[in-house]
C-alpha cells in the first residue's frame, strides 16, 4: 500500500504450512537460492543421464525451469496450510506426479506439433473423434473452467495441479493410442487438433502456478 500499488485491496494473506525434511548439499538451514542453486545441478544431473533427452539450447536454463516446476509442484499439491515432508528424489521424478513430468508432457506435444507445422488446425471435423482415450481427454479440457473457478474461491492451488496431472496422464496415453501420423488426412487434423488444445490448456495451466513451460528437454 504504501508502495502505491492499486491492487494492494485485491491481495490475500493466505496461511501455509511447514516444510519439513528440506536440506541441500551446504547443510540444515535452507536459503532459497541454495534450493534454487541445488535444483538446476540436480536437474542437469538428471538431464544428463536420461536416455530421452533431446539436444537442448540451453540445458542450464532448461534445468531451471524443470526444476522450478518440481519444486512448485511439490509445494502446491496439498493444502497450503497442511505440513509436508520434502523429498529431492520425489519431487525430481520424471514419471508419476510431478512437476518434471509435467513439462515433459508439454514438450513431447510440442514437439508433436513442431513434426506437423507448427500451423493452428483450424478447419476440424471434431466428429471423427470417436475413440475412447479421445473423449476422455476431450471431458477432461471441458472441466478446466470449472477448476479456475474452484481455485479462485478457496484460493487453493492444489485443484489446478490436480487438473493437470490428471490431463498430462490423458494426453501420455492419447499420444499412444491417437497416432497422427499414418491417419488418413481428416482423422489426423483432428488428433492434431485435441493435441493442441491439450497442450494450450497445460501451458495456461502451469503458468498460472507461476511455472515457465519448456518446448524441449
Amino acid at each position: 500500500k504504501l508502495m502505491g500499488y492499486d491492487w494492494v485491496e485485491r491481495c490475500q494473506h493466505v496461511s501455509f504450512g511447514l516444510v519439513q525434511g528440506m536440506k541441500t548439499r551446504k547443510g540444515e538451514v535452507v536459503f532459497l537460492e541454495d534450493v534454487l542453486d541445488e535444483v538446476r545441478s540436480r536437474m542437469l544431473e538428471n538431464m544428463a543421464s536420461a536416455k530421452t533427452t533431446k539436444e537442448v539450447e540451453d540445458p542450464v536454463e532448461t534445468a531451471e525451469k524443470v526444476g522450478l516446476a518440481a519444486l512448485i509442484i511439490q509445494d502446491f499439491r496439498g493444502l497450503l496450510s497442511s505440513d509436508y515432508q520434502f523429498s529431492w528424489d520425489r519431487a525430481l521424478q520424471s514419471r508419476g506426479d510431478t512437476g518434471v513430468f509435467l513439462q515433459y508432457t508439454h514438450a513431447r506435444l510440442h514437439s508433436l506439433e513442431r513434426m506437423h507445422g507448427n500451423e493452428p488446425v483450424t478447419d476440424v471435423n471434431v466428429a471423427s473423434l470417436q475413440e475412447p482415450d479421445a473423449i476422455s481427454v476431450l471431458q477432461h479440457l471441458l472441466r478446466y473452467d470449472e477448476v479456475l473457478y474452484r481455485s479462485s474461491q478457496d484460493l487453493q492451488p492444489k485443484h489446478i495441479v490436480s487438473y493437470l496431472l490428471t490431463l498430462s496422464h490423458l494426453a501420455a496415453v492419447a499420444h499412444r493410442t491417437l497416432p497422427v501420423k499414418g491417419s488418413t488426412p481428416a482423422l489426423a487434423q483432428a488428433r492434431l487438433c485435441l493435441f493442441q488444445a491439450t497442450r494450450s490448456v497445460l501451458a495456461n495451466g502451469m503458468k498460472l502456478l507461476g511455472i515457465t513451460p519448456v518446448t524441449r528437454m
